[in-house]
């Protein structure tokens, strides 16, 4: 169960940059939803690792660890 996902400045400003903040904060808010199967949220393999990643639009990824009931974005991944 997620309560919250929580993202760095410095990645605001990359999101903000390629103008899909919006479409970051839809995904999120599925997230917070738990509408998880609208934006893919899987295990990244090697699953071991336990890295989680969810879509932004058909272009980026956004890759994050999930920490106490807090999903922490460390990345976001241009997935082409």
């Amino acid at each position: 169960m997620i309560k919250t996902v929580v993202i760095s400045k410095d990645l605001v400003s990359y999101l903000e940059n390629r103008k899909i903040d919006k479409q970051y904060r839809k995904a999120k808010k599925y997230i917070l939803d738990w509408f998880y199967k609208n934006v893919n949220l899987k295990v990244r393999e090697p699953k071991s690792e336990w890295i989680y990643y969810f879509r932004i639009n058909k272009q980026y990824r956004a890759l994050c660890k999930l920490e106490n009931d807090v999903l922490k974005v460390f990345d976001i991944d241009n997935h082409q």
